[in-house]
């Protein structure tokens, strides 16, 4: 039972061995004495392996428990449930998803009655409850003994309407634009298109087939993991490519050129979009390791900018407390102030496309626009596998470094998440240990490509000296 811990968004591990029906039993049973008997629980999927059969065993706990359920019928993008659990008044959803994870990982992600992410408040309650349970306190209803108590639902329609409340659809229909969508097996696969396609797009349509493994792939929507769609942009002169990952709350962009852009050029380009374009106003919500043009844009354009620790999380919290433009990270999350606070691939898709049709150019074009404006940026992130005891020495070394670093003045630290130094150029470098792999994941950021390349030659350098 010990092993069980939610991280950043949700409990996830690999199935057959720590994501077992049983352990599921037990995660829904601590997270039913979280919710009490108030009200209505949703409980839907994605595409991976046993999902429906996950469901089952969280509905008949839920049932056992007296709690009303709600099963989604089919597979189901997170946005659209935590869409739905808002918009139908509920307690909460349980959403079966590893979200980019490999196949073999499963998930639970619950989402509170608001929406968004459980907060390390609520996550906290579900596994002090956890940690009071056995497997015989688990309680269950079999679905057949359950009536009353259990129904399936369809969903997307309501989630529809809203979205096209926040894009225009007619002004993406006169651009004409043709766009290959690639949901990489997972459950964008139905609802993108569909969304696409309303808006009077061309759509070209691969890997929209419910496969568990995901091709043999990861579906993470990086430049390495959309080889297919790069080529068949380029192959049908599409004027974009659009992905999403495993559970549709990420998105991976492929220009008219064929380029990837990153999650934080995107959230750089939209920012401009709903400023300019759609002339919204509001505040501007990044994590600690996203990129500082937006901080150039947010006072290039009067807002107020707020940094926050990693997780959409922290970003959903501020989101619920005050008038929000856009919100985002660097890992492929974003969502605006009307919608939800959660992550939603699906309406950052639909977003881009909006602006590809206001805009009438590549969005590289767009991009070297604004930077032209507020200055460049050039940034990675640096996955370092490390044992143990290599990865406690890298953060002590890095909590030791007081005003300079290989070599470079810093000019402020950022203990917000992880270890943070700004330097005198405005470059940085963010070294975050993951809490639950050997892992330290190094974030940069330079002015242009020359200053990156600096940035992680002294940051090799830095691992090595260990």
């Amino acid at each position: 039972m010990h092993k069980i811990k939610f991280g950043t968004d949700g409990w996830r591990a690999v199935m057959c061995d720590e994501f077992t029906f049983a352990n599921v039993r037990l995660v829904t049973q601590a997270i039913a004495d979280y919710v009490g008997g108030r009200g209505t629980v949703l409980v839907g999927h994605d595409t991976r392996f046993l999902a429906e059969e996950f469901a089952v065993q969280a509905a008949e706990v839920l049932a056992g428990n007296g709690i009303p359920v709600e099963i989604v019928k089919g597979d189901v993008p997170t946005p659209v449930l935590a869409h739905a659990v808002v918009h139908r008044q509920c307690l909460g959803g349980i959403m079966f998803t590893a979200s980019h994870n490999p196949p073999q990982y499963n998930g639970i992600k619950f989402i509170p009655h608001y929406g968004g992410p459980a907060d390390d408040t609520i996550t906290g309650s579900i596994e002090a409850n956890l940690a009071q349970l056995t497997f015989e306190g688990v309680k269950g209803k079999p679905l057949a003994q359950a009536e009353g108590l259990v129904r399936c639902i369809e969903l997307g329609d309501e989630y529809v309407d809203s979205v096209r409340s926040l894009v225009d659809f007619d002004g993406i229909a006169r651009a004409g634009l043709r766009v290959v969508v690639d949901p990489m097996y997972g459950t964008g696969r139905k609802l993108l298109p569909r969304l696409l396609q309303e808006a009077g797009c061309l759509v070209d349509l691969i890997h929209d087939d419910r496969d568990p493994l995901f091709g043999g792939l990861s579906p993470e929507p990086t430049g390495a993991q959309l080889q297919d769609l790069i080529r068949l942009v380029r192959e049908n002169n599409a004027h974009l490519g659009l992905a999403t990952d495993g559970d549709a709350d990420r998105f991976g962009v492929i220009d008219s050129t064929g380029d990837f852009i990153s999650a934080n050029q995107v959230l750089v380009l939209l920012l401009a979009h709903l400023v300019e374009n759609k002339g919204w106003r509001g505040d501007v919500v990044r994590t600690v390791a996203t990129t500082h043009m937006l901080d150039r844009q947010a006072a290039h354009y009067g807002l107020t900018l707020h940094e926050t620790p990693v997780g959409f999380k922290h970003i959903c919290q501020l989101m619920l407390k005050g008038e929000v433009l856009i919100g985002g990270e660097e890992s492929g999350g974003l969502s605006i102030g009307p919608h939800i606070p959660e992550k939603d691939g699906l309406l950052a898709c639909l977003l881009l496309a909006e602006l590809r049709a206001a805009e009438g150019k590549s969005l590289t074009g767009i991009l070297q626009e604004i930077m032209g404006e507020v200055g460049g940026s050039c940034s990675t992130r640096l996955d370092m596998h490390l044992p143990g005891n290599k990865k406690e020495g890298l953060m002590a070394a890095a909590r030791g470094v007081e005003d300079s670093w290989q070599g470079r003045r810093i000019v402020r630290r950022i203990n917000v998440d992880g270890i943070k130094w700004i330097f005198a150029d405005d470059a940085w470098c963010l070294i975050r240990p993951s809490g639950t792999e050997p892992l330290v994941r190094i974030y940069l950021e330079g002015a242009d490509q020359e200053a990156l390349d600096g940035l992680k030659k002294d940051a090799l350098a830095f691992v090595d000296a260990l």
